[in-house]
């Protein structure tokens, strides 16, 4: 059986926003925080560019890809090809409400046919040597009871999955978008926290309305990991203080500017292969979160990067404004 992976924090899969660019932007800020691609689903693997959706670049290691699916045999086809592409594990979505992924089958929806994911989840662990893990919800609808979370999260354990990542909200299927199922059910941390004293053999990260590293601290008195996703990407400098927080180390944490110096080459090599700057810099808005001349900062890249030969050029004279405003108080 694979080993358990270091799964104290990570950076959520975020639908239209975990891309290859975001994760290599993420880890220049850090070494060691796991990543996620956004939700692939089957369909996209088997059926369209399986290069589009699962190149990535060697320095994102660890990297998780979020499978969207409820057939097995498909899921056992696509685990095989995540494999070969060279991912660390592989995490089945259980959690997302949208209507388009319920009309697939997929998503939040399974958690009320746990023995449908846990045929999933031994299909994929039976031809794959790498990990595979579970992000859920604590409920569905009017499914919302601790006894239902108790009895999904045990039928799925029997099938060979360590690891789940609940978000601690439960989700509506009907009524509610996918952005309102984000915020509005309210958060239960305590009942992820009980999963974890019932399944101590198993790992229980956390997941929902995290927003600073101090709070993720608190939470991992009581579980394996913390998983952010909003935050991370509104605010990505808040991950400069994981690794020293998190994992002990002692590599001195880059400036701002440091990471994006690192960016520069990237965002070069980026766009001599056909990329549009803009696809990148939405990535970065957020660098310089809290600071003087982050506005005059987004301003420039939100008005200038989207142009057809927008080039490097356009994110120096960003930062450069950065630098005048943190000069010139």
């Amino acid at each position: 059986m694979p080993q358990i992976a270091d799964h104290r924090i990570s950076i959520a899969p975020m639908l239209d926003w975990s891309d290859k660019h975001y994760r290599y932007f993420m880890r220049l800020i850090s070494k060691r925080a796991q990543l996620y691609t956004e939700m692939i689903t089957c369909g996209a693997i088997l059926h369209g560019d399986r290069d589009y959706h699962l190149s990535y670049n060697e320095q994102e290691h660890p990297i998780v890809v979020q499978l969207g699916g409820s057939d097995p045999q498909q899921l056992a086809k696509c685990a095989r090809i995540v494999e070969q592409y060279g991912y660390d594990e592989i995490n089945l979505n259980v959690g997302c409400p949208s209507d388009r992924v319920q009309e697939g089958r997929f998503g939040a929806c399974l958690m009320s046919e746990p023995k449908v994911v846990a045929a999933c989840i031994e299909a994929m662990s039976t031809v794959t040597n790498i990990p595979i893990t579970v992000k859920c919800r604590i409920g569905i609808d009017d499914q919302d009871s601790y006894p239902f979370l108790h009895k999904f999260v045990e039928t799925v354990a029997e099938a060979g999955c360590l690891h789940f990542i609940i978000h601690a909200r439960k989700a509506w299927l009907n009524g509610l978008s996918p952005k309102e199922n984000r915020d509005i059910p309210p958060l239960d941390y305590p009942r992820v926290y009980q999963l974890k004293k019932d399944f101590p053999h198993l790992q229980v990260s956390i997941n929902g309305g995290i927003t600073t590293l101090d709070s993720a601290l608190q939470h991992l008195d009581y579980i394996d990991g913390v998983m952010i996703g909003r935050e991370a990407y509104h605010n990505p400098y808040l991950f400069a203080d994981v690794d020293s927080c998190f994992y002990n180390t002692s590599q001195p944490i880059s400036s701002r500017f440091d990471v994006l110096e690192k960016l520069y080459p990237y965002i070069e090599q980026q766009l001599q292969q056909g990329a549009r700057l803009n696809y990148i810099t939405r990535h970065i808005l957020g660098l310089f979160q809290g600071i003087p001349g982050a506005r005059a900062w987004r301003r420039h890249l939100s008005e200038n990067a989207h142009h057809a030969g927008a080039s490097l050029s356009v994110v120096q004279q960003a930062a450069s404004m950065v630098q005048d405003n943190i000069n010139n108080p």
